[in-house]
């Protein structure tokens, strides 16, 4: 900063005023200052200025994986919120983990992030007590509790696995299963299994059976996550009618398996997924799915934070019940009316 006022021929002072707050400082001099900065590639120590504003400006994103663009999305949304107020996001993910979920939480509030936004809402007992005990916004994404920590962006689970359920019940359609991973494990996806618990609840309701809800490998869910359960579905029941995968990923690879035993989708199968990622809308049939605007769920959650990091908001006006985006069922080529027995061909 020495260099920078030097160069500029103003004191450290004013270099320092540029830098935090330019609306202070005359144009001419915004530019001396900013000018040498570039010619000395200056970067400011932002570590410092924190010991003194309390602020690093840096958001904390925990995410389950950087594959699935859908949290990237999320990612995108929250940091293009975020932005106009100079805050950065510091990402890390969990790979379906609690126990890393934990791991990260604790590394991250070492460094003294502003906030820390975090898909889900179920963590270890550690990992809440650290989030509870942070003195930092907290904002659980990608799920709607009824008592988040702080505050939740996101979505019921539960009713997307209901209404993918009342979808394929509408149609007809009796003989219903499932796919998703297990939860017995390291790795789990409980948003999926939330999903699952949803589907399940409504056959029930409709004096069905859940068993051919299936639950097989660990998370994350992928194309041969699908191609495989939906083998284990159709040993167990050949006259399965329609199909719901937990991810669009998942459907693409059950309707891969599908089109390798030459079963017709829809014709002999219904099937559906979540999440209406591109490649869903690519397939031949293309998938009917539920939409969640994931880039919204990002974008609602920078608002919400800079409303909160927001020091002249009236607290009492910012919202602490979950922020429920919704979701939209899109009914594509997969699913169709059922058919009597007497119509569908053998699938042999």
């Amino acid at each position: 900063m020495r260099d920078v006022s030097r160069l500029a021929g103003v004191s450290k002072m004013t270099v320092s005023r540029v830098l935090a707050d330019p609306g202070l400082v005359s144009k001419s001099t915004r530019d001396r200052v900013m000018k040498a900065v570039e010619q000395l590639s200056y970067v400011p120590d932002r570590v410092a200025g924190s010991l003194s504003s309390r602020r690093t400006n840096f958001i904390t994103a925990i995410l389950p994986t950087l594959t699935n663009s859908n949290f990237a999305d999320t990612a995108q949304g929250l940091a293009e919120a975020m932005r106009a107020a100079d805050y950065q996001l510091l990402i890390g993910y969990t790979m379906y983990s609690l126990t890393e979920e934990e791991r990260i939480i604790r590394a991250m509030l070492a460094r003294r992030p502003d906030a820390i936004v975090v898909a889900g809402t179920t963590h270890t007992k550690a990992a809440s007590e650290m989030m509870l005990r942070a003195g930092i916004p907290i904002v659980e994404i990608w799920d709607a509790p009824e008592h988040p920590i702080d505050h939740a962006v996101g979505f019921s689970n539960y009713e997307v696995g209901r209404a993918a359920a009342l979808h394929l019940l509408s149609l007809g359609h009796r003989r219903i299963g499932a796919l998703g991973s297990r939860v017995d494990c390291e790795a789990k996806d409980l948003r999926g299994e939330a999903r699952l618990a949803g589907f399940s609840s409504v056959l029930r309701e409709a004096g069905l059976s859940s068993e051919l809800v299936i639950r097989e490998n660990e998370a994350p869910v992928s194309y041969d996550h699908g191609a495989w359960t939906l083998g284990v579905l159709l040993e167990r029941a050949p006259d399965v009618e329609a199909v719901f995968a937990v991810s669009d990923i998942s459907a693409v690879g059950a309707l891969m398996e599908c089109h390798r035993r030459h079963i017709s989708v829809p014709d002999d199968l219904s099937l559906m997924g979540f999440g209406d990622f591109d490649i869903a809308r690519q397939c031949v049939p293309a998938i009917t799915t539920i939409r969640i605007d994931a880039k919204l769920i990002g974008k609602r959650t920078g608002e919400l934070l800079l409303s909160v990091l927001d020091g002249e908001t009236n607290l009492e006006a910012i919202p602490t019940v979950p922020v429920n985006v919704g979701f939209e069922l899109i009914s594509r080529e997969t699913t169709a009316p059922a058919r009597t027995q007497a119509m569908k061909k053998p699938r042999f």
